[in-house]
């Protein structure tokens, strides 16, 4: 089977935020046939859409996986269901853990339950600096680095770095 990389965005605004996105980690390294490659930096960002709530610790991880992109994804939500978000919630409320897949390798998928590159990838800042951390791929459907994108977005947020790192498997 063919190994894939994978580009995941991590957050969490309950609870211990932190220890949220190194359990999310961990998980995501236990799924077979995926090992993680490496984590960026930790980010404290601005909530978007609901603005009553915690600040979000914000991540991207990159992975190499045999899983197909729908197998993943179906994972990745029992990841963020197993650490306590409900199967069902509102857009932009608070939650727990967040696993959203950016990139799959290069391909672009279009399906009822899965969209690659993810569709606001380009839009958020809080994506695009951790990403920038590890890497500079080229979004698929747009054919521009993530760092031509950056100066692009309209996203007004800034980033803070954490001096935190989470700790790779």
């Amino acid at each position: 089977m063919e190994m894939v990389k994978a580009y995941i965005g991590t957050g969490s605004n309950v609870g211990d935020r932190f220890g949220n996105l190194q359990e999310a980690l961990l998980r995501l390294a236990a799924l077979p046939g995926t090992r993680v490659l490496e984590a960026s930096p930790v980010y404290m960002t601005e909530p978007v859409g609901e603005e009553e709530q915690e600040r979000f610790f914000n991540g991207v991880v990159l992975i190499e996986t045999t899983l197909e992109a729908e197998e993943l994804r179906r994972r990745t939500k029992a990841i963020e269901q197993e650490l306590g978000r409900p199967e069902r919630y509102r857009r932009w409320s608070p939650r727990v853990i967040d696993l959203d897949i950016l990139l799959y390798g290069d391909r672009v998928i279009e399906s009822g339950t899965l969209h690659v590159p993810h569709p606001e990838l380009h839009r958020r800042k809080f994506v695009l600096v951790p990403l920038l951390d590890i890497a500079d791929p080229v979004h698929p459907s747009l054919q521009k680095t993530m760092l031509e994108l950056l100066p692009r977005s309209a996203d007004p947020s800034v980033p803070v770095r954490l001096k935190q790192r989470l700790r790779l498997p």
